[in-house]
């Protein structure tokens, strides 16, 4: 199994995870200007250790991964590149600042980025994409859970 499909499914499993939570916030993904954004938010340890390895993230308790990928809002829906910056902020107003790092795969690009958290701590999130003269904002919020 390749290690996009591997991923996929872990992302899957993080979706299938937080549908059954009551956190949900509704649909994984949101129509923005010219793009479909996918995006989703799991604990690290959702990854198998290879994959993490292989991917560049730290597997930890209190750390999550923010998976996103930029579709061109048509009937091809072709994966995008685009340059992403955000924050993701608590509820007391502490801020991070995400760093996202390019995935490329045959045809799919995605966008990674790591998260600290506490137990319990519900993260909005604030993403930036670019793509020449075209800006648009993500937002979305999750609640994370320690294991």
């Amino acid at each position: 199994m390749n290690r996009l499909i591997k991923f996929c499914f872990i992302a899957c499993l993080a979706f299938v995870f937080n549908a059954q939570s009551e956190e949900m916030q509704g649909a994984q993904y949101k129509e923005l200007g010219p793009w479909q954004v996918h995006y989703i938010a799991f604990p690290s340890t959702f990854i198998q250790p290879k994959i993490a390895t292989a991917y560049n993230l730290e597997r930890s308790g209190y750390k999550g991964v923010v998976n996103i990928s930029i579709l061109k809002n048509d009937a091809d829906k072709t994966a995008q590149t685009a340059t992403l910056t955000g924050t993701a902020k608590n509820l007391l107003g502490n801020k991070q600042t995400l760093t996202f790092k390019e995935v490329k795969e045959g045809d799919s690009i995605y966008y990674l980025a790591q998260v600290n958290y506490t137990n319990e701590e519900i993260l909005r999130f604030e993403i930036e994409i670019q793509q020449s003269n075209q800006f648009q904002k993500l937002q979305f919020q999750q609640k994370f859970y320690v294991d």
